[in-house]
């Protein structure tokens, strides 16, 4: 005998655990389906040499004072019903964008990018509010509208083509699923969440966050099945009828919200159909070093950059690079430069992200990703030193572990196609598939970060749950 839920829910990301609260809190009985045995998905943690490491999170975007009820952050948390006190939420100092022979500084008040625009591009500096101004008005309507090309929309008020990579740089790196460009919406999407709002993280990292959010749902009587893959999902009449789960035993929903993946959930259904060009994956993927030092940046003197999104080369590329690892740009992030006040981390740690080649990492023999690994990772560590404090090229003797992640890494722990992390370059923004009642959340229904997928759940749970 299956059981019957009003919603099953695949995956428990942050997108999957949110729709689950939403629908839990109106009464809905809910099944979160996890393949894994920890919660996050592509913001998750782990446990090495009893330290625990974040994944994904560098930080939360949106971050605004609590008194801006209006704000999407705090409508957020109205709608899980969380105090936003519970997230011991910690602002960035401040981040950088650096590219050759020009810097631009930006933190939580948006004044300081205008003011650095002035400054390195005075001639650009009114296209540069005309724009801001054009991206707050943005009709929020407008942002679900089929794609449109940023590279294209931007020159009405962008002239320099420096300027315009800069600020496609942390923009694309924080959230584009398409090769050199951006859809209009998600540009605003995020141009709002980095640039006007801001960026800020849980003191404790991810895993408060995801403490948090696992709470909520267990309080309102959600069920979440962990280490528990869904094998097929079977369509009859239009609908998803029956979920077979890897154990072999089956279940059966109202409602089926997936947060695999659009090409992932539509494998699920029928292989066949995910050769169709619009369900193609995405060519993105990333790899990532971290490095943990016995002492902290501030002995650095690396002073207040929390995050530095960097390109060292003429032109900026986000593409799929032909080699392993693209060493041209990337991101560097210290968690330690987050505003902790009295209550520093207790060792020092620098974050490195770069474009990678998924081809190449799952092609390599397990001798050969070793051998690759280790090479890569020194080599990441030169590539970021112009970027950083010449004092800290003296402190290579203070590091005491390393860790790196690569896209065979992302496959591995996500399934994700490609290990493409930001999913399939085509969104589906209002959710729906070619089956009555499975719906996609999550990175390919288009909302992407933490807080992205956060309201991803919320929007797809009140959308096709609640009033459906």
């Amino acid at each position: 005998m299956s059981e019957h839920y009003d919603v099953a829910i695949i995956g428990a990301g942050m997108s999957g655990l949110s729709a689950g609260i939403r629908a839990a809190h109106f009464g809905k009985k809910a099944i979160i389906l996890e393949q894994h045995n920890a919660p996050g998905g592509l913001n998750s943690f782990y446990a090495k040499e009893g330290r625990k490491y974040d994944v994904g999170l560098h930080a939360m975007t949106n971050f605004v004072p609590a008194k801006e009820r209006r704000a999407i952050f705090n409508k957020l948390l109205r709608q899980l019903r969380i105090d936003r006190s519970e997230l011991d939420l910690i602002e960035q100092k401040s981040s950088r964008i650096a590219f050759p022979g020009a810097n631009l500084r930006f933190g939580n008040d948006e004044a300081l990018l205008e003011s650095e625009v002035e400054r390195v591009f005075p001639g650009q500096v009114d296209g540069f509010i005309r724009l801001s101004v054009a991206v707050r008005n943005y009709p929020d309507a407008a942002i679900s509208q089929p794609y449109q090309s940023t590279r294209k929309w931007i020159k009405q008020f962008i002239s320099d083509p420096l300027l315009e990579e800069m600020l496609f740089c942390p923009l694309m790196y924080y959230g584009s699923a398409v090769e050199d460009d951006m859809d209009v919406g998600q540009f605003v999407v995020m141009f709002r969440s980095i640039f006007h709002e801001g960026l800020a993280r849980p003191a404790e990292g991810i895993r408060l966050l995801i403490r948090v959010v696992l709470d909520r749902y267990r309080k309102l009587g959600g069920i979440r099945k962990m280490k528990t893959g869904v094998k097929q999902l079977i369509a009859e009449g239009g609908k998803i009828s029956r979920i077979v789960l890897e154990n072999g035993s089956e279940l059966t929903a109202d409602v089926v919200l997936s947060c695999a993946g659009l090409p992932e959930t539509y494998a699920l259904v029928d292989k066949a159909l995910v050769p169709d060009q619009s369900k193609l994956a995405g060519q993105l993927s990333f790899s990532e070093t971290i490095a943990v030092y016995e002492t902290l940046p501030e002995t650095w003197g690396w002073g207040d950059d929390t995050i530095v999104f960097f390109n060292n080369a003429e032109t900026f590329s986000y593409r799929n690079p032909a080699d392993p690892i693209d060493l041209r740009s990337g991101v560097i992030c210290l968690p330690n430069n987050f505003e902790y006040g009295d209550r520093p981390l207790g060792e020092g740690l620098v974050r490195v992200t770069c474009l990678a080649n998924h081809d190449t990492w799952c092609g390599y023999s397990d001798e050969q990703y070793v051998a690759a690994k280790g090479d890569w990772f020194g080599r990441i560590q030169q590539s970021i030193l112009p970027m950083m404090p010449v004092a800290t090229r003296q402190y290579a003797e203070d590091l005491v572990a390393t860790d790196m992640f690569t896209p065979r890494t992302v496959k591995k722990f996500t399934r994700r196609a490609r290990g493409a992390i930001y999913g399939s370059p085509g969104k589906v923004k209002d959710g729906r598939t070619e089956w009555g009642n499975l719906f996609l959340c999550g990175t390919d229904q288009g909302y992407l970060g933490i807080v992205g997928s956060m309201l991803s759940g919320v929007v797809m749970a009140n959308e096709h749950v609640l009033k459906g």
